[in-house]
């Protein structure tokens, strides 16, 4: 995934500099130039991490990073300010507002250019929320959402569930249940970045639910193929027997033995446009219905709501 790192200079030196020690790396990096009025609507796109260069900002630098950190959804996105001032009290005073790091004038560009991948990297990881499949969780899956709805995107979202997945633990162990969980993972997330859009994201929501969130696309191929690849090998997780008979005995709490069908993967795929949609809870509530008409059907399935763009 492509990070994006916005640029508050108002003569556009700074950017012009950082694409060049960048250069190389312009497919992993996006640099984008922001002009001080302009910050609210490009805090809207959640950048990785926002660099100010407070000789040109035209702004007052504490109250101003004090109104990106009082946004909700960059409460965690690092920021650098770069200043030709060596004043201690202000460098102090610009820190207290929880911005990481304060760059001098005249900039060491090597220097610069380690401390902003390493900043990148390490908030990347950190904010892999789930030590399981290191994908995304909750904070960020909300934020993505309300990303693309607060600049107007078409886009649809994918949320994955296994179903009979308990009764598999039961018989085989949490230990092996994590194992299908991370090959769930890995399908989902290998099909969805095989799709020609560097702005695809796919987030673990906690247990085996998983969600995805693409542009338009064909989603009826996206689903039969990670359907395909899910069936052809969840199968290897069974003893002989069990994959055999297509189904796991377990005994309910009165001693009565019950037969499960194998682990599957029922998805719900809703398409969103922001006229039609205005929070995320009305998507979460849609695609609740989706699902629950997925999972009513036998087997691995994927069901698409029929509103259109």
């Amino acid at each position: 995934m492509v990070q994006d790192i916005y640029i508050i200079d108002n003569n556009n030196e700074l950017i012009e500099n950082l694409k060049q020690s960048f250069k190389r790396e312009l497919d992993e990096y996006k640099f984008t130039s922001v002009k001080t009025s302009d910050i609210e609507v490009a805090l809207r796109n959640i950048p990785a991490l926002i660099i100010i260069d407070e000789d040109t900002a035209n702004a007052n630098i504490v109250e101003f990073c004090k109104s990106i950190r009082s946004n909700e959804d960059n409460s965690i996105t690092p920021i650098i300010v770069v200043s030709s001032n060596r004043d201690r009290e202000h460098i102090v005073e610009v820190l207290k507002t929880d911005v990481e790091y304060f760059i001098k004038k005249p900039i060491d560009e090597e220097y610069f250019y380690y401390t902003i991948k390493n900043i990148v990297d390490l908030l990347s990881k950190n904010r892999r929320i789930s030590p399981l499949t290191g994908l995304p969780g909750n904070v960020q899956i909300q934020a993505e959402m309300k990303k693309r709805l607060l600049n107007k995107e078409k886009f649809a979202i994918l949320y994955f569930d296994l179903d009979n997945f308990k009764a598999y633990n039961d018989v085989y162990g949490f230990s092996n249940g994590d194992e299908i969980i991370k090959f769930t993972a890995r399908t989902i997330t290998k099909h969805i970045h095989q799709i020609p859009n560097n702005d695809n994201f796919v987030g673990h929501i906690g247990g085996d639910d998983f969600v995805a969130i693409i542009s338009p696309t064909d989603y009826e191929e996206v689903c039969k193929n990670i359907i395909a690849e899910f069936d052809k090998y969840t199968v290897d997780f069974y003893n002989e027997v069990d994959a055999e008979r297509g189904f796991v005995e377990v005994a309910n709490r009165r001693g009565i033995i019950e037969q499960f069908p194998l682990t599957s993967l029922s998805i719900a795929v809703l398409e969103v446009d922001s006229k039609i949609y205005k929070t995320t809870l009305e998507i979460g509530e849609i695609a609740s219905q989706i699902k629950h008409k997925a999972k009513a059907i036998l087997g691995s399935t994927y069901v698409i709501n029929k509103r259109r763009f």
